[in-house]
């Protein structure tokens, strides 16, 4: 019915990149190379690329991720500041309403996500929720999107994991926890 996965990236091989934004991956590194990009903050850079160059958002941020990672200045995985961040989505058989009361209400996800020391922030109900995860170091934030009356879709996004070795737990619990989720609400045994 649906599926769950742990990566949202489309094609960003050198031929997409080229199709979508005019130049190659290693044109645009050597246009930012010239230009000091990494001496910039990541928000200026994608800026840049938008502003100077009219690169759409999403591949200017793409692009800007791709650069930083070949200068050194993001590890692969991680952010600037060194810390990582892992995604997981689901997409399930239930209305919208339904799946964002399995994270707000605490009883009920109790059931798909036992013992999880999760603190809500702030919500948007049915649109987003934001959470502290364990002593507040990381936040778990998650977005939900309505795809018809019966069908909806969370894309969970863990942030502020320090390094890769948490980042590679949190995606493997993370993968678990939206299958069991996903079972929860479509009644079906976990695998």
């Amino acid at each position: 019915m649906g599926r769950t996965s742990t990566t949202l990236e489309p094609r960003t091989g050198d031929e997409a990149v080229r199709q979508a934004t005019g130049r190659k991956r290693d044109e645009w590194f050597a246009l930012l190379d010239r230009w000091g990009g990494t001496t910039q903050q990541h928000r200026e850079i994608a800026a840049w690329l938008m502003r100077e160059h009219g690169v759409g958002s999403w591949w200017a941020q793409t692009l800007t991720v791709h650069y930083e990672r070949a200068r050194g200045l993001r590890p692969p995985g991680g952010s600037r500041d060194g810390t990582f961040t892992v995604n997981a989505s689901t997409t399930v058989g239930v209305p919208v309403k339904r799946l964002f009361k399995a994270f707000i209400d605490e009883r009920l996800r109790s059931r798909w996500l036992p013992g999880a020391p999760m603190r809500e922030r702030r919500s948007q109900p049915e649109r987003s929720a934001r959470f502290d995860w364990k002593d507040d170091a990381t936040r778990v934030n998650v977005g939900f999107v309505a795809k018809g009356e019966a069908r909806s879709q969370a894309a969970l996004s863990h942030e502020r994991l320090p390094d890769a070795e948490a980042a590679r737990k949190a995606r493997a619990y993370w993968r678990g926890r939206m299958t069991a989720l996903k079972a929860l609400l479509e009644r079906r045994p976990v695998r």
